[in-house]
C-alpha cells in the first residue's frame, strides 16, 4: 500500500510548531488540516491521555464558540501517537494566519479553573480520564516554548522528508 502523505514527515526532524498538514476540496472549498505539535516526536515523553483529554475538551469547546472562527471549525483532537492534535477548518489557509487563534486557545487553556466542559458520565465516553492541572502546564509550556517564540521551522514541515 501507498504511503498517507502524514507518514512521509521525517519525525526524526519534526520540532513542535503549527503546520499544515494537508489541504482537501470538497467542491470549491477547501479544508486545511493542521498538525499542532506538541511534543517533539522520538524525542520528548509523549503527553498522557488524561491531559490530552482535559485539552481535547477545552481546545474543542473554546474554539467552537470564537467568535471569529466557530463557523470554520470542523474538528479538534488527539493524534495517536500522543504528541499533538490535528484541527480542521474550512478555507484554504496557513499557519501564520491561524497563530492568534492558537495562542488565544492555549492560553485559555493555560488559565482554565472551572470544571471541564462535557466531563460528565452524561456528555463524555471517559470522564473520568482528565487532567486538568497538566492540560493547563502543557498549555503553558507550548505558549512559552513554542508560539510566542516560533521561528520559520516551526510552520512548515521539514523540507527533506
Amino acid at each position: 500500500m501507498k504511503k498517507i502523505d502524514s507518514f512521509t514527515i521525517n519525525h526524526l526532524k519534526l520540532l513542535p510548531g503549527v503546520y499544515v498538514s494537508r489541504r482537501d476540496y470538497i467542491g470549491d472549498e477547501a479544508i486545511t488540516t493542521f498538525d499542532l505539535r506538541m511534543t517533539r516526536p522520538n524525542f520528548e515523553p509523549v503527553m498522557n491521555t488524561a491531559e490530552m483529554h482535559a485539552i481535547e475538551h477545552l481546545a474543542a469547546t473554546f474554539l467552537r464558540n470564537d467568535p471569529d472562527w466557530r463557523e470554520r471549525i470542523i474538528y479538534f483532537g488527539p493524534m495517536g501517537c500522543r504528541t499533538g492534535f490535528y484541527l480542521l477548518l474550512t478555507g484554504d489557509l496557513t499557519s501564520s494566519c491561524i497563530l492568534p487563534l492558537i495562542k488565544r486557545t492555549f492560553e485559555f487553556i493555560r488559565d482554565y479553573q472551572d470544571s471541564i466542559c462535557g466531563a460528565s458520565a452524561k456528555d463524555c465516553g471517559n470522564y473520568l480520564d482528565m487532567n486538568l492541572k497538566m492540560a493547563n502546564y502543557l498549555a503553558d509550556k507550548y505558549l512559552n516554548e513554542v508560539l510566542y517564540p516560533i521561528r520559520p521551522e516551526q510552520l512548515n514541515y521539514p523540507k527533506d522528508s
